[in-house]
């Protein structure tokens, strides 16, 4: 089973940014309110290296590495929990996740919506 995190927060808090940084990709991350809408899943390999070793003692005929599956989940707004905007969706994709990361707004940019 890989280890699933939901990569969550209010719309425009750097989610897709954190996204990108993780699992290395380029997904769109915009200055606009539900830029994500359908979640970004990005699988990465958790580097072991106790692996090839063990893949030796134990004469395993594959080495398969950890994984962790990150999903960059659209932004929640004020009233999801009732339905509002991708309210609905936004909670079946956090249900899926085994573990949740908030991204918060530390900063104050006006550019930022």
């Amino acid at each position: 089973m890989t280890l699933q995190i939901g990569i969550v927060g209010l719309p425009n808090v750097g989610k897709s940014t954190l996204f990108n940084a993780l699992t290395k990709n380029d997904v769109l991350a915009a200055n606009y309110p539900f830029a994500t809408i359908e979640p970004n899943v990005g699988v990465v390999p958790v580097p072991d290296s106790r692996l090839g070793a063990l893949v030796g003692i134990f004469s395993s005929e594959r080495e398969l590495p950890a994984t962790v599956e990150f999903v960059d989940i659209a932004g929640i707004v004020k009233g999801a929990s009732e339905g509002a905007g991708l309210g609905n969706k936004f909670l079946a994709n956090i249900r899926e996740a085994v573990a949740i990361c908030q991204v918060i707004r530390v900063f104050t940019d006006p550019d930022v919506v």
